[in-house]
């Protein structure tokens, strides 16, 4: 149901926006702002139950905790990059939405160095095994 919560709170964020954007347009993109940011709670209250699930898994499996911990901050600068982003081009600002995410690209892979770095140990110490 927290889906159907979702689809309310952007409906009713783009009717709102729409209606005051014809008589106050400089308001229009706080409800905007605003309608994006209570989306946005709702969807930390999701993650939170895939977060759980992750780490039962890491539990299951012994999988290294750090990777785990990696794999949700690149999710999680994706998600928050593209949210951004389309805030950016909403408001008309479509170069500043590529540039956000061009830095999101970036700073994703300056996170996942760690997991490259040791996919290229495994790969080099299985080529010295053969």
């Amino acid at each position: 149901m927290i889906f159907l919560k979702i689809i309310g709170i952007g409906l009713i964020t783009t009717v709102a926006t729409l209606i005051v954007k014809q008589i106050k347009p400089e308001i229009a993109m706080f409800i905007t702002l605003a309608g994006s940011i209570l989306i946005l709670f709702e969807i930390v209250g999701i993650f939170t139950t895939v977060v759980e699930t992750f780490l039962h898994l890491t539990e299951l499996t012994g999988i290294d905790q750090e990777i785990f911990q990696i794999v949700l901050k690149i999710i999680g600068i994706g998600y928050l990059t593209e949210f951004t982003a389309n805030l950016c081009s909403d408001s008309g600002m479509n170069s500043v939405a590529d540039k956000v995410l061009l830095g999101g690209k970036v700073v994703i892979l300056i996170v996942a160095l760690p997991i490259i770095n040791t996919l290229i140990e495994i790969i080099t110490s299985l080529l010295n095994l053969c």
